[in-house]
């Protein structure tokens, strides 16, 4: 069997006013309460008349004239709205968009599962849907200018903690830069110094003495290590590892084809498999291998261990 090789070298005021706005808004809602509630049976047909005090997408709440008593009326697609006629009837018919808080309307309808009334027949006089209109019109933007100052009160305060927290923060990265600026120094002289020794390894290579070298044997045309050769290169890592100061030099030779190209590019693979053998099994630092390079068939020759 033949066998090619590879060699191995080594070397070493506001304020007020919006919140007496809230409180009202905020006692409106609570009219809505689960206390003031009445349920519809199942079934029952009744005819309700009051003023809505709350309006939903397909729903709204009707609180009794007399009693206080609220109920939840729930629209469907049936169900009708209309203003009253005169004498003989009729009015307008209406969508159910014009259903608003503070109108004043008479319900018809039975009740479902839930406890609502399910709405057959909606009815209100052209007079009171005015009211309600006028009423919605200046009530609407009061809620809304009450409800941004809400949100700008919280924001304040928020504002105030967070830049409270800030301050806090700031004194502890003050108090943390006094003892920090020593330390950064400390390291930035660390570095310089790392940076000198590195250079003065990168120059002293040549300084290196050659100590002992080595040829790794591959079969014909192939790149892959032989038992043989691992067992070489284990005995190779052994001895570098108890060097002090030391570098490896790794070179890939080639000469079974006639085309220079394929010798070179083999001599090149069995360079790297060495390195990478080295590296994986006995976790040598890529530091201390010399850039490793295929020759191919030129300048052919045996390779030292140097420390």
């Amino acid at each position: 069997m033949r066998f090619e090789k590879t060699t191995v070298q080594t070397f070493a005021a506001a304020c007020a006013l919006a919140l007496g706005l809230a409180v009202t808004a905020a006692a409106q809602t609570n009219d809505t309460s689960a206390s003031n509630r009445s349920s519809v049976a199942a079934g029952q047909k009744i005819k309700l008349k009051g003023f809505v005090v709350r309006r939903d997408s397909d729903t709204f709440v009707v609180q009794d004239a007399l009693s206080g008593a609220q109920t939840i009326v729930l629209l469907s697609d049936r169900t009708s709205v209309k203003t009253k006629g005169g004498a003989f009837g009729g009015g307008s018919t209406l969508g159910q968009t014009a259903i608003m808080r503070g109108l004043n309307l008479e319900v018809e309808g039975r009740g479902d599962s839930s406890g609502q009334l399910l709405a057959e027949k909606i009815r209100f006089n052209d007079r009171d849907l005015r009211t309600a209109r006028t009423v919605e019109a200046n009530v609407t933007p009061v809620e809304n200018r009450v409800g941004s100052a809400e949100s700008r009160i919280s924001q304040t305060e928020q504002n105030a903690e967070r830049m409270s927290g800030q301050v806090d923060e700031l004194a502890a990265i003050s108090n943390a830069a006094n003892g920090g600026a020593t330390a950064a120094q400390e390291t930035a002289d660390r570095a310089v110094e790392g940076v000198r020794v590195a250079n003065d390894r990168i120059s002293s290579i040549d300084d290196y003495t050659p100590e002992r070298s080595i040829a790794i044997g591959f079969k014909l045309r192939s790149a892959a290590l032989t038992p043989e050769a691992k067992k070489t290169l284990d005995e190779i890592a052994r001895y570098a590892q108890g060097a002090k100061g030391y570098l490896l030099e790794v070179t890939g030779y080639a000469y079974e084809s006639r085309n220079k190209d394929a010798n070179r590019r083999l001599s090149e693979q069995r360079a790297e498999t060495i390195v990478r053998y080295l590296v994986e099994n006995h976790s040598i630092p890529i530091r201390r291998i010399v850039t490793p390079f295929g020759f191919g068939l030129r300048n052919r020759r045996l390779e030292r261990l140097v420390s």
